[in-house]
């Protein structure tokens, strides 16, 4: 029997909710209750591909909502004319979403005699003729299925979500239809998945669980392992592949967004794909906003509080390494004058000028709401640490900046700005980093990229330094395994080169330090297990992240001034 444990993430992409796949029972048709889509296990990949993406996407197209499943109950005949307009609706409907395989299952006459699962109902109790559903359609249950819960309220909204439909740049559009130039690319064929980017069947089964979760042990702050319990492992990978997209996809539409385009690495081919990603600058709607509190902030502020300070010279100091000329001159006058002088004659160089900026970059992707091994949610761990730093930094004098991302396509990367420099860390602030849910993909290269240009733009400071919070899982359509990896660790490496430190850190999150050397490369990056740690790590990471970036931009500095003067020197041969 195959593994359809691999089948998990793009079930629960294609339903907009969490799904689990497991193997019918022999002989039985596929089928879903709502929670689990169960699908022949003995079957073809690609006949286990179609059943169970026909039945994701009846979930996700609101096909077995409550009142639709009453009326099928002891109707079996109802039930099989209503899948068989039913499902193609539903396949036409969300299907950017689906794999292109999936195209020639569709009939789109049939599609177009119904608009909603109420039509097709009526449809299915008329006298219409209707034919049988397709054998990769399989069946409903109404008995056994569960019914789709009702929309939640706003105030509900990190519980359930509405899965993206009819945009005007599907996610198949994230593709140029070039990868088949180049062997190592590996080109689409008729088994690929716009979920899951392109290659043949097998690969995308591999890459759909293969690195996507392991347990293991990380480098907090240096070298030493963190361990993890095994329960706490079970139930991260049970989770891991949640991938609700919720308000921030809705709600962006109410506000016009500002986007900017970026190029991104091409692994295979190595070369850049100019003015690839487009990044979105996108604020939450007032609705969203939730309350939240930051944490307690007094363990951060002893080790950040020497960061990213210069020295400053102060005069009429009782002590230093010169003597203030001034302060020595009205000394002498007083003396002369029979008055008490000053003792106050030195110049001394005190550390004590904050001239720092920092960009707090959170992932607010799917996969951050999974559960860490302490029972809350990754995005937990991670939004109280965003919100520790943020209010930490602001408190000793730097300038701060705190961002949500996540990504839907290379068209629609995602920014929510919670704090931007110069805003203060107010109870506004925190309404917005409060009602930040998990949800959709993480492309992570293009947010680094951009993070990078506004630290640069707007930080106002010498020294800048990027915090990246994440779980490391580099996925979007098109963008998963090596060619995500190389790309993110292409992008940290950019930033590092224009004088930016780079800081990545994983809370809560099972993945291994492997696959978070894969991602972040030679960027300082730490993994602890909960936020409580975060105190005894980010000193260390901070100062060697700084030194890093400093040491690259000089050297990439002179490689310029090195390169202008040849320019010039053969100019003027």
């Amino acid at each position: 029997m195959r593994d359809l444990g691999r089948f998990t993430l793009l079930a629960s992409a294609i339903a907009g909710r969490s799904l689990e796949v497991a193997p019918v029972e022999r002989g039985a048709a596929a089928w879903t209750d709502g929670a689990t889509v169960f699908v022949a296990g003995d079957a073809e990949p690609l006949e286990q591909l179609r059943s169970l993406a026909v039945q994701a996407a009846l979930l996700g197209a609101g096909s077995l909502d409550a009142k639709i499943l009453s009326a099928l109950v002891r109707r079996p005949a109802w039930a099989r004319r209503y899948l068989a307009v039913e499902g193609h609706r539903a396949l036409v409907e969300l299907e950017p979403l689906l794999p292109t395989s999936m195209g020639s299952l569709i009939h789109r006459a049939t599609a177009a005699r119904s608009d909603s699962p109420a039509a097709s109902l009526a449809i299915a109790k008329s006298r219409e003729v209707v034919g049988d559903p397709l054998p990769a359609f399989g069946a409903i249950r109404p008995r056994a299925a569960r019914p789709l819960p009702a929309p939640p309220a706003m105030e509900e909204e990190s519980e359930a979500h509405v899965p993206r439909r009819k945009s005007a740049r599907p996610l198949r559009d994230a593709d140029d239809g070039e990868d088949g130039e180049d062997g190592a690319a590996g080109g689409l064929d008729l088994f690929s998945s716009p979920i899951g980017g392109g290659g043949v069947i097998g690969c995308l089964l591999k890459k759909l669980v293969g690195d996507a979760r392991s347990a293991g042990s990380g480098p907090p702050g240096a070298d030493a392992p963190t361990h993890w319990s095994r329960r706490g492992a079970r139930v991260a990978r049970a989770t891991a592949l949640s991938t609700a997209s919720a308000s921030m996809a809705d709600g962006t539409l109410v506000f016009e967004p500002r986007g900017a385009t970026y190029p991104e690495w091409d692994a295979y081919r190595r070369r850049y794909r100019l003015d690839w990603c487009t990044v979105h600058e996108v604020d939450p709607r007032p609705e969203d906003l939730v309350p939240f509190s930051p944490p307690d902030t007094r363990a951060l502020r002893r080790p950040l509080a020497h960061l990213g300070t210069d020295l400053e010279r102060r005069h009429r100091q009782l002590q230093g390494d010169d003597i203030d000329i001034d302060a020595a001159v009205e000394a002498r006058v007083e003396t002369l004058a029979a008055t008490a002088p000053d003792e106050a004659l030195y110049i001394d160089s005190v550390r004590c000028h904050r001239d720092l900026a920092v960009f707090v970059l959170l992932d607010v992707s799917g996969s951050a709401g999974k559960p860490s091994a302490s029972g809350t949610t990754v995005h937990e761990h991670q939004r109280d640490a965003a919100a520790a730093l943020t209010v930490a930094l602001h408190e000793l004098g730097d300038r701060v900046a705190l961002y949500g991302f996540r990504s839907q396509g290379r068209t629609r990367v995602e920014v929510v700005p919670v704090k931007r420099f110069g805003d203060e860390p107010d109870a506004h602030a925190m309404r917005r980093l409060g009602g930040l849910v998990p949800g959709a993909y993480t492309r992570v290269g293009a947010a680094i990229r951009h993070a990078t240009m506004v630290v640069e733009r707007d930080g106002g400071t010498s020294r800048r330094l990027l915090v990246v919070l994440s779980d490391g899982f580099a996925y979007d359509h098109g963008y998963q395994g090596p060619y995500g990896e190389a790309d993110s660790r292409r992008a940290l490496a950019e930033a590092r080169r224009r004088g930016t430190g780079c800081v990545c850190i994983s809370i809560g999150a099972d993945t291994d330090a492997r696959a978070l050397r894969r991602v972040f490369g030679t960027a300082a990056h730490a993994t602890i297990p909960t936020t409580n740690q975060l105190a005894g790590v980010v000193g260390p990471l901070f100062r060697s992240a700084l030194r890093s970036a400093q040491v690259q931009r000089r050297a990439f500095q002179r490689k310029e001034r090195t390169r202008g003067r040849l320019d010039l020197e053969r100019k003027t041969a």
